[in-house]
């Protein structure tokens, strides 16, 4: 989410997402949760963040960054956003350097917000994964089925899509375990379901790993902003944008999928001195060095245009 008025108008789905609907999705199926994930480590959210960088624009200059995604083997950094000058379900997939310099883009239009992304590497290509076939004519539709596409800078995406017609889907990827989660509305409520990565190429969701409601967070109202996965646990981020520090109410959310609970939460200031500061988005990287790290986007902006910046955890427990 970027624009105040597009915020105000939004408040379900993977935009804003009121605490009543968070508390619906989290108690309306509790106990339903069934998950078979091995275990694993966890991140510490309560550890400081570190920079990768700040105040880079996209090519998309009018528009804040929204879910993000890295290829873990082919070392790429992908970032979607709206496209300029049109309805706010047409997209923009960025390939970022590292240090934020814009390397490509490709376009998918009617795609959905754009809310979280994944991707897949075949050989050295990039394979995106992404909602599509959104839902609404109008701005801020909401895909209705996931898109597998090859990224090509300036390319058209030849697209392969899968569960469609499904409502308000997103989806991430574990790119050090070859996993897809996905996020979609399941009889009124949000679940996430988390599949193996080859399965899901294939076209064979039959098989899931886990299956569970999202949960119930009650500490303040939950403005729902992207999420990631690693191992046996999925992380949220939720929070709103703000020009003033002390407004700051953006918390990361560590939940168990073997049992679809909260295992941690924590607020977190990462970027605190960004102006109009908004949070957007949460990917998984594991670097050359083998340091495993829980990556933070946030949005911000001066003037007309908007800025990408990025910051990560690196301590697991």
């Amino acid at each position: 989410m970027h624009e105040l008025s597009r915020r105000a108008a939004l408040r379900a789905g993977g935009g804003l997402v009121a605490a009543t609907a968070l508390l619906g999705a989290g108690v309306a199926r509790a106990g339903a949760a069934t998950g078979t994930v091995p275990g694993s480590q966890y991140f510490d959210l309560t550890q400081p963040s570190y920079d990768l960088f700040r105040g880079k624009v996209l090519h998309e200059s009018h528009h804040v960054m929204q879910g993000f995604t890295f290829d873990n083997v082919n070392r790429r950094l992908f970032v979607v956003q709206a496209q300029n000058g049109t309805s706010g379900d047409d997209l923009c997939v960025n390939q970022l350097s590292f240090d934020g310099q814009l390397l490509g883009a490709m376009h998918l239009n009617g795609a959905g917000h754009g809310v979280s992304i994944g991707v897949e590497a075949v050989g050295s290509d990039s394979y995106v994964w992404m909602e599509c076939d959104s839902d609404s004519t109008g701005t801020d539709g909401r895909g209705t089925a996931l898109a597998r596409f090859k990224f090509v800078n300036g390319g058209t995406p030849s697209v392969k899509k899968f569960l469609t017609g499904s409502k308000t889907i997103t989806c991430a990827t574990d790119p050090i375990n070859n996993r897809l989660l996905v996020r979609r509305s399941e009889n009124g409520a949000f679940w996430f379901s988390l599949y193996s990565l080859a399965d899901a190429a294939a076209g064979n969701f039959t098989r899931p790993l886990a299956h569970f409601p999202q949960p119930a967070l009650t500490d303040h109202t939950v403005t729902f902003q992207g999420y990631a996965v690693y191992g046996q646990y999925l992380y949220t981020l939720d929070g709103t944008g703000h020009d003033d520090p002390a407004d700051i109410d953006s918390y990361v959310t560590c939940v168990d999928m073997n049992t679809g609970t909260v295992k941690s939460r924590a607020f977190t200031k990462a970027g605190s001195t960004l102006v109009y500061r908004e949070p957007e988005g949460l990917a998984i990287y594991r670097t050359v060095a083998g340091e495993t790290r829980l990556f933070l986007g946030f949005g911000s902006r001066d003037g007309v245009d908007r800025y990408a910046n990025i910051f990560y955890k690196n301590v697991l427990i």
